[in-house]
């Protein structure tokens, strides 16, 4: 039996087909959103103890006072000073390429003048608190400490706040010295939806921030959803994705492999290629045959594939590209010889990795671009994380005496016809005798 399905596009039940694989249920466990309610209510009402209480509950780590769980800035410093050489080197590495790619995405205050004199234009400011949530135990990311801190530092953040939960009080190394490369300003061992709720309502230790932002598991996200309009969050991410197109010229091997890289994730993670030559995806075929099970995640890997995975032969590779916008994919691999040939028939994905050598796996860790992306098909309509949502726009205004003899009738005429007629004597007053 095979381990991944085989769609062919020429297929007339092909478009039903597909929306079965593509189908997720994205509705909500209601023993967690009753959890998670209870929780920030607690958390909005008692602030630090109820932190307390739920760290202790949840994480093992007790504490008499919250100010406690906070990790001093020397204990990340000393844990970037105790990381192997090639893993601090990679790290720095790793953060200077987000950094520098970062950096092109900042956003300027911009003015124009009209002939009346009259200024208009946007002020561009950074937010002045940010929540950066960073999962711990078992899940430890360091590279979404420098995705998220990283560009909300190059946007002007003047204090980003990290939490990370230490399950029995275990510290993740890597993820202290991530926060010591990204920027962290201050950084507690707490976690869960107590966490989120402390960010979002502030306590008398935790301050309350104006966005969150960062991976967590359900609870984490269950939080984020509820406290979205009191804060902002970044996205409430789904399942993870990769789909690649190509023309059979990269060996069957890498993008086995690349398939791999992405339903390694969880059983729920998709992992689909598009191409053209049915030979090459029988060799695909058969290499994930052959490479499965020597992967140490073998177990997820079968379900992900057998469940959401799909080789899908298609009439060409611009019908393959077509497929690309109906998926809208978080990741996209187009793994041809001449990938931007294809690029502009690409209008919604996450992350276009053009090229057999631009592995998805390369804009996980460090090629530069964020990889906190959109997913379950929100690429039609959001885009990666990065500098612009560390950063507001407030509209400037400013009217001369001779701009607002034209504008003053424009509006009064329209504030008329809406029946405001406060709105149409406050324009016109400005109008001279």
């Amino acid at each position: 039996m095979s381990p991944i399905h085989r769609l062919d596009a020429r297929s007339p039940d092909f478009d039903a087909a597909l929306t079965r694989l593509l189908a997720y249920d994205a509705s909500q466990d209601e023993a967690i959103e009753t959890a998670v309610r209870e929780i920030l209510r607690d958390v909005q009402a008692r602030g630090d103890a109820a932190i307390l209480d739920y760290t202790a509950r949840f994480d093992r780590v007790q504490a008499d006072d919250l100010s406690a769980l906070e990790i001093p800035r020397a204990d990340w410093l000393a844990a970037l000073d105790s990381l192997p050489a090639d893993q601090r080197a990679a790290l720095e590495a790793a953060a200077d390429r987000v950094r520098r790619y970062h950096e092109h995405q900042r956003a300027e205050t911009w003015t124009y003048t009209e002939p009346d004199g009259t200024m208009l234009g946007q002020q561009v400011t950074a937010l002045d608190r940010v929540g950066l949530y960073v999962p711990g135990g078992k899940a430890a990311y360091p590279s979404s400490v420098l995705m998220n801190a990283i560009p909300a530092k190059v946007a002007g953040v003047p204090e980003l706040i990290m939490v990370t939960p230490t399950p029995g009080g275990v510290r993740n190394p890597m993820v202290l010295a991530a926060a010591a490369l990204g920027g962290a300003d201050r950084v507690f061992a707490i976690g869960g939806a107590q966490a989120v709720g402390g960010l979002a309502y502030g306590t008398r230790t935790l301050p309350a921030v104006d966005k969150i932002v960062g991976p967590g598991n359900a609870y984490v996200a269950a939080a984020k959803r509820r406290v979205f309009g009191t804060v902002g969050i970044d996205m409430i991410a789904g399942p993870s994705e990769i789909l690649i197109v190509a023309d059979g010229s990269t060996p069957a091997e890498w993008l086995a492999i690349d398939l791999f890289s992405q339903a390694e994730h969880d059983e729920l993670a998709q992992a689909i290629l598009l191409c053209p030559d049915g030979g090459y995806l029988d060799a695909v075929q058969a290499a994930i045959e052959r490479l499965l099970p020597a992967q140490p995640r073998a177990d997820i890997l079968r379900i992900s594939l057998a469940n959401r995975g799909a080789l899908i032969r298609t009439d060409s590779l611009e019908q393959a590209c077509g497929i690309v916008n109906r998926i809208a994919p978080e990741h996209l691999e187009l793994s041809t010889r001449d990938p931007q040939a294809l690029l502009p028939l690409v209008r919604h994905a996450g992350a276009i990795f053009l090229g057999a050598y631009s592995s998805e796996s390369l804009g996980d860790y460090c090629a530069g671009p964020n990889h906190v992306l959109p997913t379950a098909r929100t690429a039609r309509f959001s885009s990666p994380l990065g500098v612009y949502d560390f950063q507001k726009r407030s509209s400037l205004i400013q009217v001369s005496r001779a701009g607002a003899q034209t504008l003053g009738r424009i509006a009064a005429t329209l504030a008329t016809g809406e029946g405001l007629h406060a709105h149409a004597a406050s324009a016109s007053l400005r109008l001279d005798p």
